[in-house]
């Protein structure tokens, strides 16, 4: 996606107040389960890939894992409450397959069934829609062991998860998300080692690629056949947003999306994988994986695409001769994300920077939403995730402990914005799910980074409203964007230049 935006009569730097949102728009937060359920081995619950990764030595900073992460499955009710009181209409949450089938086949654990049950029936009695992703990132191990996203019987195997729950929350839940960011999954995953199962080979990466769309086709015809309301059924997907440089900056765009977009949205929404990026990766893989039929199973129907937006990347090809930059925006392990691209180079992105090292971009929002809108104008469109670390502090206030996080109500002040001027462009924009509702285990950061509205303190788990949240309380409640601090130039977080080393060693959020 590379399209300029247009700022019509909005502020150049997207510091809007006042906008005011439908009644139908809405507004909640999302996590994901390995990021804050802990409990790890309570209950039934199998090994993931994350928890393998996260006690390999050298995978996670400071030796981090999510074994009791922010204790969100003992503290189900504190939580739920806290959602109802900041207002929350939605809550997009993900379901550990490894609490429903220990080593991903065989029968249903009922404990963990019970665990997301209690969840969507408490969402429901406080007014607050679920949004369920049935996959966000934690397969379980058993499956890994077995070739993981790189061999088909996994795609049928998530089928199977799929059905177990929909016959038991197929009633009740609003919309059905069947995979978050696969792109993490495959090329994080198995290209280039930064994420679980920590692989570094482009061709299993392009079929775990394939087995993906393959899983989130079989899910949806798999759901279809044994819910009983009428839910929504969509996929999240973390669609790139291409800035090209220079005279080679437009094929090496072509490139990037290429392996970025349209190997995920051809197959899903065109019924077909683009020919060009086959030809670009012939000589990572034959394609072999790819089976007649296939096509039919990937296109399914669905009523929402999800859309997760940090920031964008600057590309062009690289010379071949002086030293390549690779400002990507992903954790360097020594594999590659882009397998038969590796001769794009990723500038270094102009600042602010949040604490990842990426940079603030509100604009690269309102391109995105209006050139999907552009391209499939039927389809309705969800930010699913949108939000920023920064270095909270902690302080004292005349009310209590407080979380003074002017320069992340800033950042959603901006992209709420964003998301205001795409929907009068004419986007079908359906609702906001922020990143996120608390602070986490941020993948191979561990808890080195924060990008809750809530704070977490990880030695006690007390849970802080941060002024982000309540900013966030005050627009649900009024549905009107409210004016926010503005950070200072030279502040910490958003008015930093971070180092380029700083920006390019970032990992993928959620």
């Amino acid at each position: 996606m590379t399209r300029g935006a247009d700022m019509g009569n909005g502020s150049a730097d997207y510091r809007d107040a006042g906008l005011a949102f439908g009644e139908d728009f809405l507004f909640g937060s999302a996590t994901a389960s390995y990021q804050i359920e802990g409990a790890v081995h309570d209950d039934g619950r199998g090994p993931s890939i994350w928890d393998t990764f996260s006690h390999t030595p050298g995978k996670v900073w400071n030796g981090d894992t999510g074994d009791r992460a922010c204790d969100h499955y003992h503290r189900l009710d504190e939580d739920l409450d806290l959602m109802q009181r900041l207002g929350l209409e939605a809550y997009r949450f993900s379901i550990a397959w490894p609490r429903i089938q220990p080593t991903g086949r065989g029968p249903a654990n009922e404990a963990g069934l019970a665990f997301y049950e209690r969840l969507v029936d408490g969402l429901i009695a406080r007014g607050i829609r679920p949004i369920a992703t049935l996959y966000h990132w934690d397969l379980p191990q058993a499956l890994e062991d077995e070739g993981g996203w790189a061999n088909r019987a996994t795609a049928e195997a998530f089928a199977d998860y799929a059905r177990i729950m929909g016959e038991r929350l197929g009633d009740r839940v609003a919309v059905w998300t069947t995979l978050n960011e696969p792109w993490c999954s495959a090329y994080l995953g198995y290209g280039s080692g930064a994420h679980a199962p920590g692989l570094m080979d482009g061709a299993k990466a392009l079929a775990a690629v394939h087995h993906l769309n393959l899983a989130h086709g079989l899910a949806v015809s798999a759901l279809r056949e044994v819910v009983t309301n009428d839910p929504g059924y969509s996929i999240t997907l973390n669609l790139h947003v291409i800035r090209p440089s220079g005279p080679t900056g437009q094929e090496a765009a072509r490139r990037i999306d290429g392996l970025a977009n349209r190997l995920f949205l051809g197959p899903l929404l065109d019924g077909e994988y683009p020919a060009d990026v086959i030809v670009d990766t012939a000589h990572v893989t034959d394609w072999a994986f790819v089976k007649p039929g296939d096509a039919e199973l990937i296109r399914q129907p669905i009523s929402l695409l999800g859309v997760n937006y940090y920031s964008t990347v600057t590309v062009r090809m690289w010379d071949g001769e002086s030293p390549r930059v690779n400002a990507d925006g992903h954790k360097d392990m020594g594999g590659t994300a882009w397998p038969g691209s590796e001769s794009v180079e990723f500038l270094e992105q102009p600042g602010p920077y949040t604490e990842m090292g990426w940079n603030i971009d509100p604009s690269g929002l309102e391109d995105l939403l209006v050139a999907l809108h552009e391209a499939y104008p039927e389809l309705p469109l969800m930010v699913t995730e949108n939000g920023a670390a920064f270095a909270d502090e902690l302080v004292e206030g005349p009310a209590g402990p407080a979380v003074h996080d002017v320069e992340r109500t800033d950042y959603l002040r901006r992209h709420f914005a964003a998301a205001h001027r795409a929907i009068e462009r004419g986007v079908d924009l359906r609702g906001y799910q922020v990143w996120s509702l608390m602070d986490n285990f941020e993948w191979g950061y561990g808890y080195s980074k924060r990008f809750g509205i809530v704070r977490v303190d990880y030695d006690t788990f007390e849970r802080t409203p941060k002024d982000s949240a309540l900013w966030y309380a005050e627009l649900i409640r009024t549905r009107r964007l409210p004016d926010a601090p503005v950070p200072e130039i030279g502040a910490e977080g958003s008015g930093t230049e971070a180092s380029g080393a700083e920006a390019s060693g970032a990992d993928a959020s959620s």
